[in-house]
């Protein structure tokens, strides 16, 4: 880029999409539930080999730890299209890391447990963003420059130097002041009980 042409500041909308969509559900921990998914899943009907020596990790709960692990994949992906049920989808992905232990080879050689509680975890923590609100672009440049416009900046009363009323909520006309003590509280007001 050359000094005369301005970079942009805002990513094209077709390249913000994927961002978009990850930001709005429990993007990681759908990811690490399913990579833990895998390896419990898999382990018990693997074999390893070691140059001419086999590594059988068959065992006989072979069954229990393939639905485990399928599970767990089905609810990684339950976080990442469904985020509604995210809590839930956490508390079980950390109750069937806690039955992989015994099930699946100690969860997948204890890798498939590791990640399948920081998924489960990840997912129960998380809370989605708060709606940021779209300004005008020109309000946008006069905060990044550090200038405030004066339609954000409260309006004062010339004479006074005191902001304008009209900013703060409106006061109740003939309404009574409310007192320290209960006795002399009307209708309630201030009351213990």
């Amino acid at each position: 880029m050359s000094a005369e042409i301005p970079a942009s500041r805002e990513v094209p909308k077709k390249e913000n999409r994927f961002k978009v969509w990850r930001q709005t559900r429990p993007f990681w921990a759908g990811l690490f539930t399913m990579i833990g998914g895998v390896p419990i899943a898999y382990l018990p009907y693997g074999d390893m080999r070691l140059g001419n020596v086999t590594l059988a990790m068959q065992t006989t709960a072979g069954a229990g730890a393939l639905i485990i692990g399928v599970l767990l994949i089905t609810l990684g992906l339950t976080m990442w299209f469904q985020p509604i049920v995210r809590v839930f989808a956490g508390v079980a992905t950390i109750v069937l890391a806690l039955v992989s232990i015994p099930v699946s080879n100690f969860g997948g050689l204890v890798i498939g447990y590791l990640f399948a509680v920081i998924g489960g975890g990840m997912s129960a923590a998380w809370a989605p963003a708060p709606p940021v609100e779209e300004t005008d672009e020109a309000d946008a440049d006069a905060e990044h420059d550090g200038q405030a416009s004066e339609e954000a900046a409260p309006a004062l009363d010339p004479e006074t130097e005191a902001m304008v009323a009209a900013v703060f909520p409106e006061q109740r006309e003939g309404a009574q002041p409310l007192t320290d003590t209960t006795i002399d509280a009307k209708g309630g007001r201030n009351s213990a009980g």
